[in-house]
């Protein structure tokens, strides 16, 4: 390990061409700059001029950042003088590209007021662009020499074009038109030349070709390999058609591109358009981006006008349809206009007019999109099979390079500590079909940025300070949980030693088996879905909790939360909503444990809702898979029927948690423990009274009976103060417990 942290600091030190590639990434180099000691002089200036390279690539400038970094390595190093030179030439090129003087041209024909306005016009460009650079750069390397060509014909031009100023404004003849149009050709040349002189880490990083912008994004391998061979096939017509060749069965431009959110459906669809504008099947690369809003309108007539308007913005580019199934859903009312939109789109894509002269894509989410389709199959029809395009999710991987490069993006790093937080935070965010995907990560990494930069307390020491994101930048959802571990709170509990044993079991298999999963050897399949059974009171839904604790802990579920339901919040009253509603109260247990309570009352015959409610929910345990953990909780006679009764719940539900009744010695000491918790006591004679009721009379409710005799007592004990001005607020008498059993005895009969 020594030798190879040798190797690279060496090769860190003898970098020095920007021909070869830095043997570090720009993130790896800032990494371990930040971790460097002033003792290590030497390696720091190495990491210094691999950062600057990269910073250079990014704003394709010279920055302040840069600067310093350079300045802080010998000015003799070649590498220093070699990025100076090509970042300094790399400028001005791109600044004399951005005046006007690419497209510029001046006729004979034109009126002498044009020619003026054109003139000066370059002319003040060109100069003030100019001043920001040297006539000439020292050396006799290519680069030098394109660059000083350059200069002095561009000091050529503005020669001729203060004579055509001067000609113009004296009224005199004979400007020399046909000298400056020849001198920009020539310039044009020189520039190119420039260019091609340029290291290819810099010119390729400033252009903007389509493939090679699609090659860069992360992921998407299967859209990468689809668009490269629908850009060959597009190509290969184009081809054809040189040739005379003519398809009467030509598929056309249209697109239709689904996803969940953040997947790229609008990246693609631009890059989609400078893909046709690059084969000259569009006119422009323009692409226009528009939803329901802009389309559907409020009163007859609207929607067709607007369709229209949005169309003729679009021509000679792509219409950009967002959430496009939003335009008619099944279900709406008659007066709604989406269906006009729909009609008058499809008109515009076979008319006369407009057909063949811009591209639809129509973008959203999958399953959506595909029933809007079904629904539509005038447009359907319009849109070939093969332009169906559906993004995949990210991978964890992708996601933590996304964050990295939007953290890079912002002038920022993540250490390594820091970003195996950002991990745990995706992870978290991943819990159903509304995670964001790249939108979300970026959200992340803002708000992380935020973060930092709202510490009041935060002190930067130098530049490398301002960048780094650690791990105490990261706001880690595990930082608000209870700080004790599940099986702490397990082994906490009072009696219950059969359920300890179960869970802690079950905990021990679901760890194992993860830990055989990640060598490679082939997991039991894990039974996580559970049917707790017993009276009330017994701790099935604190069992339910730690449970769910457990589970996140071992890395099964993403959030670890618990979320309590009963019938009532599952079943509604009308056809058709308690499927709804049963699945909103899924979404909300996602990544966690859903305790519903009283199973069994959802089924009260084959005409009851609650059918729908059983339904639904076993079809979302389908779905969502490991992603969500169900446990059902009643009476064991009563689930015993109710599993029996339903197959899709008995195969689903074959872990089984009986809870026992709580013995007297065990309800006590769940009283005292409640009690010491709020720091009161329990006198002799109090303790005595309460052993002996609980040893000769039966009582219901279990643990939930206790606690409500400790609140009863604490009122009585608070009234007795009162009346008898005593001061001990701490102390809890047999007249307190007394009074409190005999009123809990009393409100459960």
């Amino acid at each position: 390990m020594a030798q190879t942290e040798n190797t690279l600091t060496e090769q860190v030190i003898a970098w020095s061409s920007m021909d070869r590639t830095p043997p570090l990434s720009e993130i790896e180099a800032l990494r371990m700059a930040s971790a460097l000691t002033e003792e290590e002089e030497t390696l720091k200036q190495g990491l210094y001029r691999i950062i600057a390279f990269y910073r250079i690539m990014r704003v394709h400038k010279q920055d302040p950042i840069s600067k310093q970094l350079l300045a802080a390595s010998e000015r003799t190093h070649p590498i220093v003088q070699e990025i100076d030179q090509f970042a300094q030439v790399n400028s001005y090129y791109l600044t004399i590209m951005d005046t006007d003087l690419p497209q510029w041209s001046i006729r004979e024909t034109d009126f002498d007021p044009a020619k003026l306005k054109k003139s000066q016009s370059l002319h003040d460009q060109l100069t003030e662009a100019m001043q920001m650079y040297p006539r000439r750069l020292s050396g006799t390397n290519k680069l030098a020499a394109a660059y000083n060509r350059s200069y002095e014909e561009l000091e050529d031009l503005l020669v001729l074009l203060e004579q055509t100023i001067e000609t113009i404004e004296k009224r005199k003849t004979g400007s020399p038109v046909s000298a400056m149009n020849a001198t920009v050709q020539q310039i044009t040349k020189s520039l190119t030349a420039v260019k091609d002189a340029l290291p290819n880490v810099l010119t390729q990083a400033s252009e903007n070709r389509p493939l090679e912008v699609l090659d860069q994004l992360i992921g998407l391998q299967e859209v990468k390999d689809y668009i490269h061979d629908y850009y060959h096939y597009l190509r290969y017509q184009q081809e054809r058609k040189q040739f005379g060749f003519q398809m009467v069965d030509e598929p056309g431009l249209h697109m239709v591109i689904t996803g969940n959110p953040g997947t790229g459906k609008t990246t693609i669809a631009r890059l989609l358009a400078k893909l046709y504008h690059q084969l000259g099947l569009l006119e422009s690369d323009h692409l226009v981006e528009v939803n329901r809003s802009h389309l559907v309108g409020s009163y007859l007539g609207q929607s067709e006008e607007n369709t229209t308007n949005y169309v003729q913005q679009a021509l000679g580019g792509v219409l950009f349809i967002d959430e496009a199934y939003s335009l008619k859903r099944e279900g709406q009312s008659g007066n709604d206009y989406g269906q006009a939109v729909i009609d008058t789109l499809v008109s515009s894509m076979t008319s006369n007019e407009y057909g063949g002269r811009f591209a639809v894509i129509l973008a959203g989410y999958p399953e959506e999109t595909r029933q809007f389709l079904f629904a539509n199959p005038g447009l359907r029809s319009r849109i070939p099979d093969q332009n169906y395009l559906e993004l995949p999710d990210f991978k964890t991987e992708e996601l933590l390079q996304i964050a990295e490069n939007t953290a890079l993006a912002n002038d920022f790093f993540f250490t390594e500590e820091a970003l195996r937080l950002v991990e745990d935070t995706i992870e978290q965010s991943k819990v159903d079909d509304t995670f964001g995907n790249a939108r979300t990560v970026r959200d992340i990494v803002l708000r992380i940025i935020f973060q930092k930069g709202a510490d009041r307390t935060l002190t930067a020491d130098s530049w490398i300070d301002h960048m780094k994101l650690s791990s105490s930048d990261v706001n880690n959802p595990r930082k608000a949980e209870d700080t004790s571990e599940p099986l702490e709170q397990l082994e906490q509990l009072i009696g219950l030693q059969t359920i300890k044993n179960e869970v802690k079991k079950l905990s021990s298999f679901v760890h194992i088996q993860q830990e055989r999963k990640s060598k490679g050897a082939p997991a039991v399949p894990i039974q996580l879905h559970a049917v707790f059974t017993g009276n009330p009171g017994t701790g099935k839904t604190t069992i339910a909790k730690i449970y769910a604790g457990i589970l996140k802990e071992r890395g099964l579920l993403k959030r670890g939360h618990l979320v309590v339901a009963s019938r009532s919040d599952l079943v509604a009253g009308y056809v058709g909503q308690t499927a709804a509603k049963t699945k909103a109260v899924i979404r909300d247990a996602l990544g966690g444990v859903l305790f519903i309570d009283e199973a069994y009352s959802l089924f009260r015959g084959a005409q009851d809702f609650g059918k729908e409610a059983i339904d639904t929910l076993v079809d979302e345990m389908t779905k969502h898979n490991e992603n969500l953990v169900v446990v059902l909780a009643g009476y064991q006679q009563e689930m015993k029927r109710f599993i029996d009764s339903n197959p899709g719940l008995a195969s689903r539900f074959k872990k089984y948690f009986v809870f026992p009744d709580y013995d007297s010695e065990e309800l006590v000491a769940i009283f005292k423990r409640a009690m010491e918790n709020y720091a009161y006591t329990l006198e002799e004679e109090a303790e005595a009274y309460l052993n002996e009721q609980l040893s000769t009379e039966t009582v219901s409710g279990n643990g939930r009976f206790v606690t409500n005799l400790l609140d009863e007592a604490i009122q009585f004990q608070s009234l007795r103060l009162l009346e008898e001005e005593q001061t001990n607020m701490d102390m809890l008498t047999k007249s307190d417990i007394e009074n409190a059993w005999n009123m809990v005895r009393r409100s459960a009969l």
